[in-house]
């Protein structure tokens, strides 16, 4: 589907690119994507947001797609520049929607803005790495980049220029079906549609394409101290996570859910980390808003 472009400058001469999905006069929702993905993977918000009066608003992080790139950027930068697209659109209170890489935006906007922040909806969340004992819960992929990231960080980043020119390429149709084996069945079963896998995977491609250094940087923010603890997240949380979900177990998003004092989460039987959003979506949007 194609939406509208928006650019918005930022203080200090940059800009944020964003994107609107659902009903445009609808309650304010903003979208954090996921890693490495981009605005458009909000096209899986659009069908429930327009059923439930949700506008939803979705921004680039900075050096994902059309953002500028900011270097040396924290987590904690990412309140300011919420806080600024918010005020540009007149939105002085509203819900945070967060799938995957997008958890840490979210929380650490509910964080430094509770006075704003109505309540988030986190699912199949990045948890904080850091402060993970064990990993043993991560995917085998990720584990695999936090130990180079420590203990070979210049090959890393060779690795990820190198992975580029293959990560923006459109997979062919007929060399789907071989992709979808790597993952879960029930991740693979909603893939199958074709709407479904081009919100997941051509976010990721737009992502590539806007700059590798942007990808890169949005992966080492999950891999360092988040610089705020989630004890100290006091905005309701909705936590959604499946019981198959392979690239962050179900326990560590269990570790997550007690460490935050105003948490209801939910643990869904047969859904793994593409399928709980995709097949889940209007009823996270509703719980979400309805709160």
């Amino acid at each position: 589907m194609k939406v509208e472009e928006k650019l918005l400058a930022l203080n200090g001469g940059d800009y944020i690119a964003y994107g609107e999905y659902g009903d445009a006069r609808g309650m304010p929702v903003f979208f954090c994507h996921g890693w490495p993905s981009s605005r458009t993977m909000a096209e899986l918000t659009d069908a429930a947001g327009r059923d439930l009066g949700v506008r939803i608003i979705s921004p680039d992080r900075p050096g994902i797609s059309r953002s500028s790139f900011q270097s040396n950027r924290r987590l904690l930068d990412w309140p300011a520049v919420l806080r600024q697209l918010a005020d540009h659109l007149e939105l002085e209170r509203f819900h945070i929607l967060a799938i995957s890489g997008g958890a840490p935006y979210a929380y650490v906007s509910a964080w430094a803005m509770p006075e704003r922040v109505r309540a988030i909806a986190v699912v199949s969340g990045a948890p904080p790495i850091a402060d993970l004992s064990d990993h043993s819960g991560l995917l085998r992929l990720y584990r695999w980049m936090l130990a180079l990231h420590r203990t070979r960080p210049k090959l890393l980043r060779k690795l990820f220029c190198v992975a580029k020119p293959i990560a923006t390429m459109r997979l062919p149709i007929r060399f789907r079906p071989m992709l979808l084996k790597l993952l879960h069945p029930s991740d693979a079963a909603v893939l199958r549609d074709n709407a479904a896998f081009e919100a997941c995977f051509e976010s990721a491609r737009r992502a590539w394409r806007g700059s590798v250094e942007g990808v890169i940087i949005d992966a080492q923010i999950h891999a360092e101290p988040w610089g705020f603890r989630l004890e100290d997240v006091g905005v309701p949380v909705r936590l959604w996570h499946g019981k198959q979900d392979r690239a962050f177990s179900f326990r560590v998003a269990e570790e997550v859910a007690r460490r935050l004092p105003n948490c209801t989460a939910r643990y869904i039987e047969g859904a793994g980390h593409y399928s709980l959003p995709i097949r889940h979506m209007r009823e996270i949007l509703e719980d979400l808003v309805a709160g």
